[in-house]
């Protein structure tokens, strides 16, 4: 193998429910998390995407989210998008368009959900 060669990295996303996040692990390092409020009957709040600042800009986010939102699915929930990144993901794909809870969809993308942050103080 070159130099140049790289081995893929493995991940594994956990569901940490004691912190409210889903957790993205790559070689057994913590990567990323996503904030979460699990509501009833089946509804997550998608609130906040953090990146290991170590590990900014290689795609930590994008690969977390598409993997919470299988996981989500496979658990037959919907979904809320409250945090800019998740409804910045959602707005540039239809993948997922079955996932958004049609009652409360949360923001229709990045701008809206960094308007209401702003507006909100948070």
């Amino acid at each position: 193998m070159s130099s140049e060669e790289q081995v893929p990295a493995t991940e594994a996303l956990m569901d940490n429910t004691d912190q409210g996040r889903f957790e993205l692990h790559r070689d057994g390092d913590l990567v990323g998390w996503l904030y979460y409020t699990h509501l009833k009957p089946n509804r997550y709040a998608l609130l906040h995407t953090e990146v290991e600042s170590s590990h900014r800009h290689q795609g930590v986010a994008g690969a977390m989210v598409r993997q919470v939102l299988d996981e989500i699915r496979a658990r037959a929930g919907t979904i809320t998008a409250i945090c800019p990144f998740v409804a910045d993901y959602l707005s540039r794909t239809t993948t997922y368009a079955d996932l958004i809870d049609a009652r409360h969809p949360g923001y229709s993308d990045r701008a809206a959900a960094e308007s209401a942050r702003e507006k909100g103080g948070g």
